[in-house]
């Protein structure tokens, strides 16, 4: 098991696992060091198959800039209906994380804050 980067907050922590065409084996390596070096990305890497595994904090980053940050390495994703599924549930999770990571609890004895 990998230790997190101390600025990760390990409950927001989303995992990513994307297959990216297109890319030459250096600029792979571009693209797994410029992850690994953001400070919102906890751990990137190459598997076989050319797929990238990503775990970024999510409360701070998104599935979208992760494919803006590969679109610009050169790459792209992968089509089809099963890579468009799992990107919509990605996206739908992020906003799920992201609205958890705002959340503020309140005490059951008050009343619930009113909706803005």
């Amino acid at each position: 098991m990998k230790a997190h980067k101390p600025t990760s907050q390990v409950q927001f922590l989303l995992r990513r696992k994307l297959t990216v065409k297109g890319l030459t084996d250096s600029q792979w390596n571009d693209l797994v060091h410029e992850l690994n070096h953001h400070p919102c990305v906890d751990f990137a890497e190459r598997k076989a198959g050319n797929q990238l595994l990503v775990t970024f904090d999510g409360s701070h980053w998104s599935t979208d800039a992760l494919l803006e940050l590969i679109d610009t390495s050169g790459g792209r994703l992968e089509t089809g209906w099963w890579a468009r599924r799992k990107l919509a549930w990605y996206r739908f999770t992020d906003d799920n994380v992201r609205a958890n990571a705002k959340h503020e609890p309140f005490c059951c004895s008050k009343i619930p804050p009113m909706k803005k």
